[in-house]
């Protein structure tokens, strides 16, 4: 049981900014198998956003309260996924050989890609989260942790595409087994139906972000060999955006469906 709680404030320790006890170490071994959790921590990024957004939408405009709860996610994880989405720009926007693009991406400083990319998905973001009005918080809450767990699916699947691990500037798991998989998927699946109670909307999510994850992965492995933390951060964000997008034009989808059908 202890173990399982180091493992648990290990992720909470390295994905957010959540202060962690001093006895939490840095190990690889424990960074690893701390992965069963990263959808966990979806459930506390996403949760204290969402209860931000639900609580200031009772008191300011809903742009202001969608404003405000972007802020607090980006405080709680330190920007951790949004910087990798501009890192992942950058190292694919100007590099043509793997080489090339590992080195642009392990860059701390952020280019001309990373900077539109950055601004374009927090845009969207946004005006998803504005549109999607007093739903806005329940969007919040299903898209941080549907969003990692494909993140999860990615490094149970693939490999780890750095040649040299010590230069990476971002610790990173880099393996997962059978069983941490399986928990990680059970606690986003059951805890999302909880919250999602309409089954056909659940399935199209899942296949929207599989869909898009297979995309990105085959595409980094394409590239690079396998995943960087950077791809990892960027997947995320781009899930949760995709999210989003469908949250938006499920009432539309649903509709033209029945109407195909009739």
């Amino acid at each position: 049981m202890k173990k399982e709680l180091q493992y648990f404030l290990t992720a909470i320790m390295f994905y957010t900014r959540i202060p962690c006890p001093n006895w939490i170490d840095h190990s690889e071994d424990a960074l690893n198998k701390s992965t069963k959790y990263f959808t966990s921590i979806g459930w506390i990024v996403g949760g204290i956003s969402a209860l931000m957004c639900w609580i200031l939408v009772e008191i300011f405009p809903i742009e202001i309260a969608v404003l405000l709860s972007m802020c607090g996610s980006l405080l709680l994880t330190g920007a951790f996924h949004e910087d990798g989405f501009a890192d992942m720009c950058d190292g694919f926007g100007g590099g043509w050989t793997k080489e090339k693009i590992l080195e642009i991406m392990k860059d701390s400083r952020m280019g001309a890609y990373g900077t539109i990319g950055l601004v374009m998905i927090l845009s969207l973001k946004y005006i998803c989260l504005v549109k999607l009005g007093t739903n806005a918080p329940f969007g919040l809450l299903v898209a941080h942790v549907l969003s990692r767990w494909t993140a999860t699916t990615v490094i149970f699947r693939y490999e780890y595409a750095r040649l040299d691990e010590t230069s990476k500037s971002k610790p990173i798991a880099k393996k997962m087994r059978l069983l941490d998989y399986l928990f990680s998927t059970l606690i986003a699946f059951l805890s999302v139906l909880l919250f999602l109670p309409d089954y056909f909307l659940f399935m199209l999510i899942i296949l929207f972000i599989e869909m898009s994850r297979i995309y990105w992965a085959n595409y980094f492995s394409k590239f690079l060999g396998g995943y960087t933390g950077d791809c990892l951060g960027a997947l995320q964000q781009i899930n949760e955006v995709t999210i989003y997008l469908i949250l938006l034009g499920f009432p539309i989808l649903y509709a033209k469906i029945w109407i195909f059908f009739l």
